[in-house]
């Protein structure tokens, strides 16, 4: 018996019933990661409907309307790649192994993922996404002045407000992982001396 088997049987061998319960329910989340690729062939509709609208208008789009149409895309794109990472890596951390050693298309984080640098990686797409949404804020902002921008001051004020607030949020994950990690290090040093 492994010491990775020891939480799920007692010393005698024979498995206990609530241990394996807990370990077992992890399959729980299952549906939600299904859920999370049905989503992402919603996306996938999304960006093919929103292509189509600029194909079909690109003679009539001003190069700001155009500009705005592919930071629209590429805002999808992000979110995909964000639901790509939750999936991944969450099925991988929390779930199952998914045992892709080898395989050609295997990204290359997953041989290091866990919470925290999943984590991390998720703070660093949310900002990315927060970053396209204040470039077309800013790109529509031009119009403030005419009345006819969607955008207020106020709101625009706070978008940037909230980009700043997930900047900061990220730094301070990425801080609080960096101190933790030199903690375990310093304490397997002195475990080792």
């Amino acid at each position: 018996m492994s010491s990775s088997d020891a939480p799920l049987s007692s010393k005698g061998g024979a498995l206990r019933p609530i241990p394996m319960l807990i370990f077992g329910s992890r399959w729980l989340q299952l549906p939600l990661y299904v859920g999370l690729i049905i989503a992402q062939g919603v996306y996938v509709v999304l960006f093919l409907k929103e292509l189509w609208h600029l194909f079909a208008h690109a003679f009539d789009f001003s190069e700001q309307q155009i500009m705005l149409a592919v930071l629209g895309l590429i805002d999808v794109v992000m979110i995909s790649n964000l639901l790509v990472m939750v999936i991944v890596g969450g099925y991988e951390t929390f779930v199952s192994r998914l045992n892709l050693q080898g395989h050609p298309d295997e990204p290359e984080w997953l041989s290091h993922v866990n919470a925290s640098v999943l984590k991390i990686k998720l703070a660093m797409a949310i900002i990315g996404i927060s970053s396209i949404h204040l470039l077309r804020t800013f790109i529509e902002a031009g119009a403030l002045s005419s009345g006819k921008s969607t955008y207020t001051e106020t709101g625009v004020m706070w978008q940037t407000i909230i980009h700043t607030v997930f900047i900061l949020s990220a730094i301070g994950i990425a801080m609080v992982d960096k101190l933790s990690n030199a903690a375990i290090e310093d304490a397997k040093q002195a475990a080792g001396h």
